[in-house]
């Protein structure tokens, strides 16, 4: 393995082992590293092998290990290495599966903590953040003895599983212990597996100002940027799992897709049956029963879940809300009037539904105008949204009258 190959793992492992971000590690990080790693045996005596290390490391004697002294210390290290056992290693068959466990956890801790915090903010009814951006510690003190049920001044594991199982989480491993064990990795420092409430204000006062930071200062395009990156890695590891695209793949989806409006053109006629007893026994005109109603009925779920879903506010779960809505109403639109056609064209019907169809045509026509020329939406569209459908019912039954047909 060349040096190059060396120097770009070992900025890999600070990037990973700088926890705070400061582009320096201390004592305490590098303890933790020296913890993670099985790569040299550490005696009883972990405090005696990190002070060695930091004298090792830092050259310049500040308590600091700067990324260009941490690299040539790891060239140091691995080179005695290789001369005390008589093997030879490499920085990357050493170190590399602690690389990927430090990103996975990184990234579920990039998940799980908004998701912590905004449900942590929810339970005090408030913000945890005082006006000028610091963290509320009275606040922080009363969630910790909220959190603490048996109120023996600690926080046990069981007590962050319950937290977890209150979370709706977003990306982060469906195992709550697990997410409970790291949320205990990152808040309990002296290692005993209780996090009494001077470690619960000071990690959760770390998550708070660094959340604040990133709100307030991260351009929106880095952002953007990061998303995008992301979801490069999502199709990739989808092409990787070889999707079938076989002739026999396609011809099983329209043949699902076909079934599926042969099952609609068939369960047509008894819903419309209904349609109409309900609107006589309830003495309501079959208009506001088929356009009002049943449509309500029918996307309830959708609407309560993309409420639910938004309400997060993460960019990428916006974005596959929008994607499901957008595919809901495609879908709907090309079955429902598939399903419409057919009856008309095989039982010899006549066509009186020009006034409903134009509505449907104007109102795709303009929503499908604003969603297809932007990609950030302000609130007003979503007022025209709103009012598109009652506008589209009042102009129904006033064209109505005219008896439209064709």
């Amino acid at each position: 393995m060349g040096r190059l190959t060396s120097i770009i793992i070992s900025c890999r492992i600070f990037e990973e082992t700088d926890q705070d971000g400061d582009k320096y590690l201390t004592a305490a990080e590098l303890k933790d590293f020296l913890r993670e790693i099985k790569f040299r045996k550490l005696y009883s005596d972990k405090d005696k092998v990190t002070e060695d290390m930091m004298k090792e490391f830092d050259v310049d004697k500040d308590k600091k290990i700067t990324v260009d002294e941490f690299v040539k210390g790891m060239e140091k290290w691995i080179e005695e290495t290789k001369k005390d056992s008589g093997k030879t290693y490499h920085l990357n068959e050493v170190l590399q599966p602690w690389i990927e466990k430090k990103r996975e956890e990184r990234e579920m801790m990039k998940n799980l903590i908004p998701d912590i915090l905004e449900h942590l903010k929810a339970s005090v009814h408030g913000s945890l953040l005082t006006e000028n951006g610091t963290p509320d510690l009275p606040a922080i003190k009363r969630l910790f003895k909220d959190i603490d049920h048996d109120k023996d001044e600690f926080i046990s594991h069981s007590e962050l599983k319950d937290l977890m199982m209150d979370i709706k989480f977003g990306i982060i491993p469906n195992d709550i212990d697990a997410a409970a064990s790291k949320m205990m990795e990152e808040l309990d420092v002296s290692g005993d597996q209780l996090i009494n409430e001077e470690e619960f204000v000071t990690g959760l006062s770390k998550w708070l100002k660094s959340s604040y930071v990133n709100q307030t200062t991260i351009p929106e395009i880095n952002k953007d940027s990061g998303y995008q990156e992301k979801w490069e890695r999502t199709d990739k590891l989808v092409e990787d799992k070889l999707i079938d695209k076989s002739v026999l793949a396609w011809m099983k989806a329209i043949a699902l897709v076909v079934l599926g409006i042969v099952m609609l053109g068939l369960l047509a006629e008894p819903l419309i049956h209904s349609v109409q007893n309900l609107s006589e026994a309830a003495n309501i005109s079959s208009f506001f029963i088929a356009f009002i109603f049943v449509p309500l009925a029918t996307n309830a779920r959708i609407a309560t879940s993309a409420i639910s879903e938004v309400r997060r506010k993460k960019l990428n779960i916006n974005s596959l809300t929008f994607s499901e809505i957008y595919g809901t109403v495609l879908m709907n639109n090309l079955l429902g009037f598939s399903v419409l056609l057919s009856l008309i064209y095989f039982r010899g019907l006549s066509w009186d539904f020009s006034v409903e169809v134009l509505m449907v045509l104007i109102v795709s026509a303009v929503m499908g105008c604003l969603a297809s020329f932007s990609t950030i939406f302000p609130v007003w569209t979503s007022f025209l949204a709103y009012l598109l459908y009652p506008m589209s019912l009042v102009l129904v039954n006033v064209l109505g009258d005219f008896r439209w047909s064709s």
